[in-house]
């Protein structure tokens, strides 16, 4: 059975747009939509307001969960809806959802407040430590109004190890379904060791640098490329911080794929510099790939 579009909301205008995109990509694959409404405001009530119990909960299902039900059905009549109210906090309620979803939707922001929100850590903490792909909506109205916006390309950022990569292969995946092209972006620098200031030697290590960046993404991209032939691939080369690069493509794009392979340090998840950069700063939104190995 496929697997249903998963979109976590909160009340907020961030999380509303969020369940818009998710209802277009939902509607875009056939698949159901489910709404996830994570929080611990029931048990903090149940703590100060020991004899009214459950009324927040029905509040936040007939105000905040069934209205943005009744906007997602709007979006995508025929779409199946449903919606789900968890009393816990929002992090491991949404990892646990990407586990069952075929792309886990959150916004970048949440709406503030005592309520437990999809903030900016909480974004982090979820797309750092998901084991599913999680879809950060930012971005302005163009940008974010839905997986077919305008015919707006797909962009990846390709791995320094490309051989088999999830968010390559993604990427040619949401391409190929949305029947645009793909941009796959490599950024290279010269390491500091390397490089000279000698007149005989300029420009020498570029050239070797770039020419391997060049061989290496061709090589990442032979398998998807023969699998998904009438994708559209333009291959850009960048010298330069990656996250540069990433950003200044996520200008103009629909959707913007980078890999993660969360590793974990004593004080929790660590997200790359590229990784957090995007998904603070990205202009349209960001698919966080988790990679294995």
């Amino acid at each position: 059975m496929d697997l249903p579009v998963i979109v976590g909301v909160d009340g907020s205008e961030s999380s509303l747009q969020a369940v818009d995109w998710a209802a277009d990509e939902a509607a875009l694959r056939g698949v159901p939509l489910h709404l996830v409404y994570a929080s611990l405001w029931e048990r903090y009530e149940q703590t100060v307001f020991p004899t009214a119990p459950g009324r927040t909960e029905q509040l936040l299902n007939d105000v905040l969960v069934v209205a943005a039900a009744k906007r997602a059905r709007q979006r995508v009549p025929g779409t199946e809806v449903t919606t789900e109210v968890v009393p816990e906090g929002p992090v491991p309620v949404l990892r646990r959802a990407a586990r069952k979803a075929s792309v886990l939707v959150i916004g970048s922001r949440g709406r503030g407040g005592a309520v437990e929100l999809l903030s900016g850590s909480v974004c982090l903490s979820v797309a750092g430590r998901a084991d599913g792909v999680v879809v950060v909506v930012r971005g302005d109205h163009d940008n974010r109004s839905g997986p077919l916006s305008r015919g707006r390309r797909v962009v990846v950022g390709v791995p320094d190890e490309p051989a088999d990569s999830a968010a390559v292969r993604f990427a040619f995946r949401e391409a190929a379904r949305r029947c645009v092209p793909l941009e796959a972006v490599w950024a290279w620098d010269v390491p500091a060791e390397e490089a000279t200031d000698h007149a005989p030697f300029t420009g020498a290590p570029a050239r070797v640098h770039r020419r391997r960046a060049v061989e290496a993404l061709e090589s990442g991209l032979r398998a998807p490329t023969e699998e998904r032939p009438g994708v559209e691939v333009c291959r850009r080369v960048v010298e330069g911080p990656a996250r540069a690069a990433l950003l200044g493509a996520s200008a103009d794009a629909a959707l913007l794929v980078v890999g993660a392979r969360h590793p974990h340090g004593r004080f929790g998840p660590q997200i790359g510099r590229v990784t957090h950069a995007v998904l603070h700063h990205a202009a349209c939104p960001v698919a966080v790939v988790p990679e294995r190995g």
